[in-house]
Parts: structure tokens; sequence; C-alpha cells
């Protein structure tokens, strides 16, 4: 089956509006890698990525969003919003969010068809802690996940499932290649058992990917892009994950 690659960047809670107009004006102008790309930036600067980026190919997401359609939710910003402020994509689900904010997968899947319906994809976070993989809880935590926060409609067309060992986001660690093509397998079984079209969905990969592993990280079956964070903050070292991608 072939999937065209998505290599999305995770800003995080990072930049000012000076500095993110930058880094989107450097990866906007840069030669169009073959994988299609994402920025999401925090919610303050997504205006000005989308206008630095132009009429590049170059998507805009956003990193999270609420369930609730409108109404007295101070703080919260709508998949309407975010649909009006030009994005294509929203990440949902992202351990930051589940470990921090608490969030379930019932929240993650509510938030997903919110997106969904307003013309958004989700970008679907699932993975396991250390302690979960060393207690050989892997699959059984990814099992839940998926089950768990991926709609019923999902389809290759409107989501997108990112695989993030928790363990290997933001500490320098990787997930060994077998560790992710034996992940990313388990996933792809799961959705093509669940859903007609879960052969169609992109899986991509997000602990720690950078230009050094990137190559070998996109070459493995059912990697179909990356979720990446810290690498995303240059335009050097986002392009060169971009132009290592499989299409």
């Amino acid at each position: 089956m072939k999937r065209h690659a998505l290599i999305a960047g995770n800003w995080k809670m990072n930049g000012t509006h000076q500095g993110a107009v930058a880094l989107a004006t450097a990866i906007a102008k840069a030669p169009s890698p073959l994988a299609e790309l994402a920025l999401c930036p925090p919610f303050i600067h997504i205006a000005a990525v989308k206008w630095a980026l132009g009429h590049s190919a170059v998507a805009v997401g956003a990193q999270d969003v609420t369930f609730r359609a409108d109404g007295a939710y101070t703080g919260d910003i709508s998949a309407a919003m975010l649909a009006d402020a030009g994005c294509k994509y929203v990440i949902v689900g992202h351990s930051e969010r589940r470990e921090h904010h608490k969030e379930s997968d019932q929240l993650v899947a509510s938030k997903a068809a919110a997106a969904i319906d307003c013309g958004i994809i989700p970008i679907i976070c699932v993975g396991e802690t250390l302690a979960q993989r060393e207690a050989g809880q892997t699959q059984q935590v990814i099992e839940t996940q998926i089950a768990g926060s991926v709609p019923a409609n999902a389809t290759g067309k409107n989501v997108v499932i990112a695989y993030e060992p928790v363990w290997a986001i933001g500490t320098g660690l990787t997930a060994t290649n077998a560790q992710i093509a034996e992940v990313h397998g388990q996933i792809r079984g799961l959705l093509e058992k669940r859903l007609a079209a879960g052969g169609d969905l992109r899986i991509i990969y997000g602990g720690s990917v950078k230009p050094e592993n990137a190559s070998d990280i996109l070459l493995l079956e059912d990697v179909d892009g990356a979720l990446v964070g810290g690498a995303s903050l240059k335009a050097d070292s986002f392009l060169a994950i971009a132009n290592s991608a499989k299409v």
C-alpha cells in the first residue's frame, strides 16, 4: 500500500513571533521535499506561521484542540477556530498531554472526532512509558490506546496515527529499529482488524527523530513519516529529516 510520507514538526511551547516567522520562512523557501510537511506551532503563532508559509505546500497544524464546539470555556480552542485559522492538522493525545493534563483515551477520541467534523486531520498519538515497556505491557497499552483513542470513522484521508514511545521523547533515546517496526506492525494490524480502511492510515514515528537516525527509521515497514520535536526547531535539521523520507 502506497502512503504519502508526512513529516510534522511539533514546536511544543517554544519560540517568539519573530523566531516562528523566520523558521517558517526558511522552511517554505527551501526546495520542496517529496514528503508532505506540516508545522505545528503554539496557538499564538499559528496565524504568523500561516502567513510566513505563503503559497508553499507546507501545511499548518495545531498542538491541541477542545472537543467542544463553542461556549464559555476559557482558554480552550475549538476545531472550528483552527479550521478558520487555516490548520490542516492537529495533534491530539500527545504523551505530554496525557501525562500533564491527565487526558484519557475517551477524551482523545472526542477531540479527534471534533477535528474530523471540522475537516481537520487529527494526528492521534499513542505510546508506552518506560515502566510499561519494562513490564512487558507495550502491546497491551498500544491495543488499549488504539481501541479507545481512534474514532470509528477514521480513514486514511481523515486520520494519522503517531507512535511515540514516551521514554524516547526529549530524552535523546530512540527505540531500536526492531522495536519501532514491531509496534508499527502491531498498530497496522489493529487498524486493519477494526477499520475497513485500516491499511490506508499513515502511521508516523515520534521518538527523538533527528537527521542522524531518520533515514533508517523512515525506511522501516509501516513507518509513513515522523512527528519531529526538538529537531523541528531548526530548519536545516527538519528539512534533512524530510529529505530522508520515503514517498
